[in-house]
């Protein structure tokens, strides 16, 4: 009995230190949500404004542009958006999911994390690129210049389109696996009523196509990459906050069982000592 408390004492003791540890990362968590959040918030202006800009030109240009049509029979060049770090809950395994699911063995993928190309190695799926430990500085660069080889395989006719595969933020508990097409652009319906007909575009339409649509289709790969960051640091938020609160509840059954323990011992030594001294007095 004794070594049994001794256990349950360690035990006890474990979970009180992993409790300490997962609770200091969930707040660590919270600290580079917040900074993601803001991050991510800062950009959606700049992203928002440039979209409005490509969709008034857009809507004047003519159908035989080659960045509004999907080259058939050739395959998709996908950027898919991972972790570098885990412990994040199921947002890594989410995107892997979508993957096998919607993507085609021929796409062309070009892998950011270091958490999806080791996914990647392990299922045998060969990467066209693969991108790893993005910081503030240099994120945008290395984002834009991935996106300028797609582009240029696009116009090439070498691939039909151009996904990114990321994690869609909509609060700080609820994020989505979502497939966004960003090439061919598409025409959208409201686009209709809001521009005249004697719209005067200098340059011309074509050349102002040719130079927004690049800066635009960089521009969203890299928003979408800050909302999946966030999406990731408030998964990973979650998975700490759900660890630390199983780390007590699990505490609180070891010391009943702890108490309990040694109450029966207590119980049992009080017996003993009260069997004795009948045993004396007989």
């Amino acid at each position: 009995m004794a070594q049994s408390r001794q256990e349950i004492q360690s035990r006890i003791s474990s979970v009180d230190s992993t409790k300490k540890i997962t609770k200091a990362m969930q707040l660590v968590a919270s600290s580079k949500l917040t900074k993601q959040r803001e991050a991510m918030e800062r950009n959606v202006e700049y992203a928002k404004g440039l979209h409005e800009l490509l969709d008034l030109v857009i809507e004047s240009a003519g159908k035989n542009n080659p960045f509004l049509k999907e080259n058939e029979g050739k395959p998709a060049f996908v950027f898919v958006i991972t972790s570098d770090m885990g412990l994040c809950g199921g947002y890594n395994a989410n995107i892997y999911r979508t993957v096998l699911q919607d993507l085609n063995k021929e796409d062309d993928l070009v892998m950011i994390g270091s958490r999806g190309i080791q996914w990647a190695k392990a299922k045998g799926i060969s990467l066209f690129a693969s991108i790893v430990d993005l910081n503030e500085d240099t994120a945008y660069m290395e984002l834009a210049n991935e996106m300028q080889v797609a582009l240029d395989l696009f116009e090439e006719k070498k691939i039909s389109k151009i996904q990114v595969l990321y994690t869609h933020y909509k609060n700080t508990l609820t994020f989505v696996p979502t497939l966004e097409t960003i090439l061919p652009v598409s025409k959208g319906e409201k686009q209709e009523q809001t521009i005249g007909q004697d719209t005067i575009f200098e340059p011309g339409k074509e050349a102002m196509l040719s130079q927004i649509i690049p800066l635009a289709c960089k521009s969203l790969l890299y928003s979408l990459y800050l909302e999946s960051k966030t999406s990731e640091q408030a998964s990973r938020r979650m998975a700490m906050e759900s660890a630390t609160d199983n780390a007590t509840e699990l505490q609180e059954q070891l010391e009943l069982a702890y108490n309990r323990i040694r109450q029966g011992a207590i119980t049992q030594e009080i017996t003993e000592i009260v069997g004795g001294a009948n045993a004396l007095k007989d």
